[in-house]
């Protein structure tokens, strides 16, 4: 059925965000973060993005809901990510201002992202099922076969998963009860954890044929490649896409001269540590930090110490830099042993999120 606008005897409008919200859906967001995690804050850049990416569409993705006076008070959103290899995966997000909070908003609201994630889904699955129609049509052509007789040459369609997923702090347990009322199970969790840049760097052995690089823009594409190949048996990750990878390495807070890159002898990329700077996380978190955004290393050079290698490098540059934390999430049960790695490298674990998901 076709998605309709939530009802709320608080909400005098329900309708799509533009541009000009921009400020507006931000504050609401900065509010939400200082109750929901307060070591860290949401950058209006990236609010602004999400308005900038072919894949969104905020005329039917997105919602703001406005008091009497007009003011947004609450936002949400349900973006299909752009990959179609393996699974179809919509991402749920959103804040209610915590001075309206506990009256039934979010409860609305989560109601209508998830029918327009699974509009999104459907939509998705439907234009994927006649284009692998098409090309069993084209092949049989081809071969001067009728497609429904084609037994030499079947069309066997690409496996796939379809999922919605939104992500909680577990310190706001209320946030965890609201998505489960939705059908929502908590399936993942994700730890932060912050490394004192006071301690002793740590200095790992160098790996055989293995070489550690300053990150550069011209290599923009190919570390977008590896991280494909590095995050591919990662749980819920999907393929970066060029738009969206451009947007990150091109950001304001990306720091290329903290981030490394470990290439094997023919120089590929087969690792790498990319770090950033939010200053405004500074002052929430007490101290000047980088966020250690992506760690990885490709399948083909796994256990061979290339990850250490790499981090460490990352760490003596935001050490050089003269700030005082290293910060980074990870997921508790990554098939890389990753919460062990960064245990040695001097990481504490601080806070919790929580991912929680409805498979279809």
């Amino acid at each position: 059925a076709p998605v309709s606008l939530p009802s709320h005897p608080d909400v005098a409008v329900w309708r799509a965000p533009t541009e000009a919200d921009i400020d507006a859906i931000h504050a609401v967001a900065v509010a939400a973060d200082t109750v929901d995690h307060p070591t860290w804050t949401t950058p209006r850049e990236e609010i602004a993005d999400t308005f900038d990416l072919p894949h969104i569409d905020h005329a039917r993705d997105s919602l703001v809901a406005l008091d009497a006076s007009g003011t947004i008070i609450a936002f949400g959103s349900s973006f299909l990510h752009p990959a179609r290899a393996g699974a179809l995966t919509a991402h749920l997000g959103g804040a209610v201002h915590p001075q309206w909070r506990r009256r039934g908003i979010g409860t609305v609201l989560l109601r209508w992202q998830r029918a327009r994630g699974l509009e999104q889904l459907a939509q998705a699955a439907a234009e994927i099922e006649a284009a692998e129609t098409d090309a069993a049509v084209a092949t049989s052509a081809a071969a001067d076969e009728p497609a429904a007789s084609d037994e030499a040459n079947p069309t066997t369609p690409t496996p796939r998963t379809a999922d919605l997923k939104l992500y909680g702090e577990e310190s706001q347990p209320d946030q965890q009860r609201l998505a489960e009322r939705a059908g929502f199970t908590a399936e993942r969790w994700f730890t932060s954890m912050e490394r004192d840049m006071s301690a002793p760097l740590p200095t790992p052995p160098a790996p055989e044929g293995i070489t550690i690089v300053a990150y550069t823009h011209e290599r923009d594409d190919d570390a977008r490649l590896a991280r494909n190949d590095a995050f591919r048996d990662h749980w819920g990750s999907l393929p970066s896409q060029p738009e969206s990878w451009a947007k990150f390495v091109g950001g304001p807070f990306f720091r290329a001269d903290l981030s490394r890159l470990a290439l094997d002898a023919e120089g590929a990329i087969v690792g790498f540590c990319l770090a950033s700077v939010n200053e405004d996380d500074w002052q929430t978190l007490g101290a000047t930090n980088s966020y250690i955004d992506l760690i990885g290393v490709v399948r083909a050079h796994r256990r061979r110490g290339v990850a250490p290698f790499v981090i460490a490098a990352t760490l003596a540059a935001i050490g050089e830099a003269g700030l005082e934390r290293a910060v980074l999430d990870v997921d508790t049960a990554s098939p890389t042993g990753a919460n062990s790695l960064y245990e040695g490298l001097g990481f504490v674990a601080t806070e919790r999120s929580v991912a929680l998901v409805t498979r279809i």
